[in-house]
């Protein structure tokens, strides 16, 4: 379920399924790069300002499931800008990897539907950094989870995917606590409430 904040900035409403800390897993593939299962735990906040601060780190797994190494860091800021009334909207997001790359992205937010496509419109790289000269990315909201897969190109190699995930709400012990007081009356078997 999709729950807007109270004290959430109204232009923010189309993100809010976003919000929260997400944790799952996903693989990773591209040349130059050994493949790999990967775990990641990412999070969307809001202080009440235009836009949402996220952060997301990424760990290789083993076949057992067990973190063995860091993948990637990165941290943003995701705004949302209104084309007209009933126009398209657009996202925007400029990002920061612990590689030494910083990126602008844009993007739309799909129609009924909580979807976002995102592109690089400027990457900028320290020298320290590898070869990396744009992405996209697809974000969805599917079944309850988090779901994502990004594409990157160098100059070597042409735009491909290179990463995806599947991620899954983390609920807060305050979260719990709310829901239980929220609950209201519920049947004594338990099964009733299905039906």
């Amino acid at each position: 379920m999709i729950q807007i904040p109270s004290d959430l900035n109204p232009d923010l409403v189309p993100l809010a399924w976003l919000l929260g800390t997400w944790e799952g897993a996903g693989v990773t593939d591209f040349p130059g790069s050994p493949k790999a299962n990967f775990g990641q735990e990412v999070t969307f906040t809001h202080d009440g300002r235009d836009f949402l601060e996220y952060h997301s780190r990424t760990w290789v797994l083993d076949a057992e499931g067990n973190k063995t190494a860091p993948l990637e860091s990165e941290s943003g800021f995701w705004r949302v800008s209104a084309e007209g009334d009933k126009g398209p909207r657009k996202i925007e997001v400029v990002m920061v990897r612990q590689d030494g790359v910083v990126e602008v992205w844009y993007g739309e937010l799909a129609d009924q539907k909580p979807q976002i496509d995102l592109a690089t419109d400027a990457v900028a790289r320290t020298a320290a950094s590898g070869p990396y000269s744009g992405g996209k990315r697809l974000y969805g909201y599917v079944k309850g989870d988090l779901m994502w897969v990004g594409e990157k190109q160098t100059p070597e190699v042409p735009l491909r995917p290179y990463m995806s995930a599947q991620l899954k709400k983390v609920v807060s012990p305050e979260e719990v606590a709310e829901m239980a007081r929220n609950l209201g009356d519920l049947p004594d078997d338990g099964i009733a409430f299905f039906k």
